[in-house]
């Protein structure tokens, strides 16, 4: 049996090549399909089957779409979990970390630990109004920071004391593996979460771009790719790549049109305690205002209109649809890099013909933080009905302190009228 701290000190010496191989994930497409597409070659046997999973999937999401807000997060939830298990399993079969005491255990529990403070989050700036009724959460929301950190600190020693001799470096890698996946996945998806409270059309066009990009990617690359983008993705070629931009581009554009003309997609997702519902009624921004454009005189000549009305989001799309077809494959070339760098074709077999959840939603997280970044930088202003309801959280000397700064500074403004100085 070989030394398993020999094994560990050579860890870090070893070349890619030396990386152990992992099993090869198993076919699971149903019988079904095997048996429909039995007579066709293996280029066009994946091709039906990637197109029929992914009409599937699209199926799925606008069903899910129509079931509201709660659902979509709890499916942005959903696949936050599957992606971390694929990333994690990885790690254990390649380091082979069966042994290791308690490290599948602290890694769901690190996740906890991690997911309970960012929603955590998430109801202290959405949910204040809700929280304020019930006693108990006001507790669990007024020192949520605290029990955050005393959760990770629990995780923490119980991984120190979890230490044992001939195993330090390898639990020390797996520690830094998952912190890393932690990071990549729960962070990201709070982001999406995030996006989709300013409204669904944040959500859904640039998730929806990442998608179109890939589909017409793959499609302009099976018929006419030629010539090799990355090493990386040697299937990957300069016509798919172009391609897929331009179909992204107009499909961004259209979509928007669309989406922008009901409040269902444009009003941001706001939490009723009344009636204990989320809602999405408001009166539409000026984003989301039909507007009358100047058409430049170079596009005059050819569309023949001076003058052209659209909505100002779609001026936005082509900054979001941009980066989901120039920027965004670099999270799908990052994913490649790491499969190669383990010797693996998919992160996992869940989807027929796709590979993994996580196979399928790398480009997806790059963008999720690119559209919360555009969002705070070019878009979201002050927000009084959210700063209405932290007062609301204040006590009532608090409260009535801002009050009064308020009125005294609406004073020197002269914005009150003068009856009202008194």
């Amino acid at each position: 049996e070989v030394d398993l701290e020999e094994r560990l000190r050579e860890l870090d010496l070893r070349s890619d090549s030396d990386i152990p191989d992992v099993p090869p994930p198993t076919d699971s497409t149903p019988e079904i399909l095997k048996r429909a597409l039995s007579g066709l070659s293996a280029r066009w046997k994946n091709w039906w089957i990637r197109g029929i999973l992914s009409l599937a999937m699209i199926s799925g999401f606008f069903l899910i779409i129509y079931l509201g807000s709660f659902m979509l997060m709890l499916l942005v939830l959903s696949i936050q979990v599957k992606c971390y298990h694929e990333i994690i399993t990885i790690g254990y079969r390649v380091y082979h970390s069966y042994d290791l005491p308690w490290f599948r255990s602290l890694s769901w529990y690190f996740l906890l630990c991690v997911n309970y403070f960012f929603y955590g989050e998430t109801v202290a700036d959405y949910f204040a109004t809700f929280v304020q009724r019930r006693e108990q959460l006001q507790f669990l929301i007024r020192y949520h920071r605290f029990i955050s950190f005393a959760l990770y600190l629990t995780g923490f020693c119980m991984f120190v004391l979890s230490l044992v001799k001939k195993h330090y470096r390898l639990q020390f890698y797996m520690f830094a593996w998952t912190h890393v996946t932690l990071l990549i996945t729960v962070t990201q998806s709070h982001l999406v979460i995030q996006n989709l409270f300013e409204g669904m059309i944040w959500f859904l066009v640039p998730i929806s771009s990442v998608i179109c990009n890939d589909i017409t990617a793959y499609i302009f690359g099976f018929f006419f790719g030629r010539t090799p983008l990355i090493k990386l993705s040697p299937k990957k070629t300069w016509e798919g790549f172009i391609g897929g931009f331009f179909s992204t581009v107009v499909f961004g554009f259209i979509f928007s049109y669309f989406l922008a003309q009901h409040q269902y997609f444009v009003c941001p997702v706001e939490y009723n305690s009344e009636t204990n519902r989320f809602v999405t009624e408001c009166e539409p921004s000026e984003l989301f205002q039909m507007k009358k454009y100047s058409v430049p005189p170079l596009l005059q000549a050819v569309l023949g209109w001076e003058t052209v009305n659209l909505y100002p989001f779609q001026m936005h799309s082509f900054a979001l649809s941009t980066f989901a077809s120039l920027i965004g494959p670099f999270g799908g070339f990052f994913a490649s890099g790491f499969k190669r760098a383990f010797k693996i074709k998919d992160f996992a077999d869940t989807i027929p013909g796709h590979g993994g959840i996580m196979d399928r939603f790398d480009c997806q997280y790059l963008m999720a933080t690119f559209v919360h970044v555009y969002i705070t930088s070019f878009i979201r202003g002050p927000n009084p009905s959210k700063l209405l309801k932290q007062l609301l959280i204040l006590q009532p000397e608090q409260q009535l302190s801002v009050y009064k700064t308020l009125k005294s500074h609406l004073v020197e403004k002269g914005i009150l009228q003068p009856s009202l100085r008194g």
